[in-house]
């Protein structure tokens, strides 16, 4: 019986993915094989060492300790594109409200409540205060071309809007994914020299964070627009302000608002938006179960953030499943130990990411649980599952 903690509110849509004859789920479930969650916070949390795998329910995993996951040994997966419909909408709301004014324009009206009679008259005086222009025929730069900003590219094609992406990793799918329109930058000078509108997909690692800051935001059209819809830190606050103070930026578009840039007329700011949507809930929750379930019972692995994505057929008899580290005599080292216990490969698949390798190794016969413990003595070896 496979146990399961949960952390948040988890969509039934995906808890009902479980088979109930193999697992167990629960906020209350102790020493649990693997752990669902959405956005709580798992940097203070004790790691079980029952514990083989997370899966955030959602895309980003800035809540999850990736470092202290590797070194346990704990897989750790997200589920990209399964909310990426729901973004894309947002940030196309977005769009239309960095350019149209819609959200100063909702707040004056209602300052007309009362009025009665008068209030048509006073629309059509007032109305004029917040022109602003149409997004058709003006230029937007997509960085990042991932599942969300492949959306966003296609949506602003298909508005009308001469559309640059850059992305210097992205994958085949994506590229297939793109509409023949997009014009491929080749840098992040040409998305800001010619763009009027500028949106962020890309995660925040140590190169991105603070990338659009003074520096970069002075390479830009005057009156650009930004949207970020992608991580907070991508952006920094005071740079921006600065820029928006200065009429170098028009709007700043967020769904990640700090307490800096509330009250700002400049800013837009959402409360954390994107992936709201019960279709997105129910769509990552989905996805994270069929991860999990897909590694707990036979060691393959799908969108893992820290470890590489790995698939072999099950065999007839016993699979290992072992994460060690990516130095070199690993595979010969562990085929030495089976060796010796006289056990046979049938047959073996390896690879890594980064500093983290994966092996899964289908062996003929069944074996003695006690090679786990002898593959684990192995300097560098850092979990076996023997399924």
């Amino acid at each position: 019986m496979f146990r399961i903690q949960t952390l948040n509110k988890i969509s039934p849509l995906g808890l009902e993915k479980f088979d109930r004859a193999n697992y167990t789920w629960g906020d209350d479930v102790s020493a649990p094989d693997a752990i669902l969650v959405r956005s709580a916070s798992m940097h203070d949390l004790e790691l079980d060492p029952a514990t083989v795998a997370i899966a955030r329910a959602g895309a980003g995993v800035n809540n999850i300790p990736l470092d202290k996951c590797s070194q346990a040994g704990i897989v750790v997966f997200n589920t990209p594109g399964a909310n990426a419909n729901a973004v894309k909408e947002l940030v196309i709301l977005g769009l239309l409200m960095s350019a149209r004014k819609i959200q100063p324009a909702m707040e004056w009206i209602m300052t007309l409540k009362g009025q009665g009679a008068e209030v048509p008259k006073l629309v059509e005086k007032g109305k004029g205060q917040f022109v602003g222009p149409e997004i058709m025929g003006k230029s937007l730069g997509v960085v990042g071309l991932g599942a969300i900003g492949a959306q966003v590219a296609n949506a602003a094609v298909a508005l009308g809007m001469k559309v640059y992406g850059y992305d210097p990793y992205i994958s085949v799918d994506a590229a297939w994914g793109m509409d023949r329109a997009i014009i491929h930058a080749k840098s992040l000078g040409e998305i800001y020299e010619h763009c009027d509108y500028i949106t962020l997909h890309l995660p925040c690692t140590s190169e991105t964070k603070g990338m659009i800051n003074a520096s970069s935001i002075q390479m830009m059209k005057t009156g650009v627009r930004i949207l970020n819809f992608a991580r907070g830190e991508l952006v920094e606050s005071g740079d921006m302000l600065a820029a928006l103070d200065e009429k170098q930026v028009k709007v700043y578009v967020t769904d990640f608002a700090d307490d800096t840039l509330l009250g700002h007329k400049g800013v837009v700011a959402l409360p954390h938006l994107g992936a709201s949507t019960p279709e997105s809930e129910d769509n990552c929750a989905k996805m994270a179960v069929q991860e999990l379930r897909e590694y707990l019972e036979t060691g393959n692995i799908t969108n893992s953030v820290n470890l590489p994505s790995l698939s072999l057929p099950m065999g007839k008899a016993s699979r290992l499943c072992i994460i060690h580290k990516n130095i070199s005599g690993m595979l010969s080292k562990m085929a030495a130990v089976l060796s010796d216990e006289g056990c046979n490969i049938e047959n073996m698949i390896n690879d890594s990411k980064k500093d983290y390798a994966y092996t899964i190794m289908n062996l003929a016969g069944k074996v003695d649980p006690s090679i786990a413990d002898k593959l684990s003595e192995i300097p560098d070896v850092i979990r076996v599952r023997i399924l």
